[in-house]
């Protein structure tokens, strides 16, 4: 957890120079999307691996990321990399309006959109949103995570 807003910043933090990190309720709840074909920075990310990560957990690390690569659509999609809200807003619809927002411009623009779920709660949020399950990516020590893809809706 301590490097975890770190990571978050390297994985995601391209959302706000693109003006695609979106917020509900004074920041109670907040969503950060990366436009299609914008790549992750994974030279930052190994990075923060090799700082902050045992070679053991390293190696882990990196199959996870590469599971996850195989699961990306070959075409051009909008990807979700983090949405959260404050335990106080959960449950009152922010992340149902953080999505329908984003999932608007997919729509106009006739794109898909991807995300991997670590948190189960989750799953019936984003299948509402018309998202679909690809399979489950597994880690030796980390919880599994559930890849997503969203058809635009006519």
């Amino acid at each position: 957890m301590q490097y975890f807003p770190e990571f978050l910043k390297r994985l995601g933090g391209k959302a706000f120079d693109h003006g695609t990190a979106h917020y509900v309720h004074d920041f109670g709840a907040a969503a950060l999307w990366l436009p299609p074909d914008m790549p992750l920075d994974e030279e930052a990310i190994g990075a923060l691996f090799q700082e902050t990560l045992s070679a053991k957990r390293q190696e882990q690390a990196w199959s996870v990321l590469e599971q996850v690569d195989n699961y990306h659509p070959n075409e051009p999609f909008w990807y979700l990399p983090a949405i959260g809200a404050d335990p106080t807003q959960q449950r009152r619809g922010s992340g149902s309006a953080l999505m329908k927002h984003a999932l608007a411009t997919c729509d106009e623009e006739d794109t898909l959109a991807y995300l991997e779920s670590s948190n189960p709660q989750n799953i019936s949020l984003y299948v509402r949103q018309g998202f679909e399950i690809l399979g489950t990516i597994h880690g030796d020590t980390m919880p599994p995570l559930i890849p997503m893809l969203r058809e635009p809706q006519a």
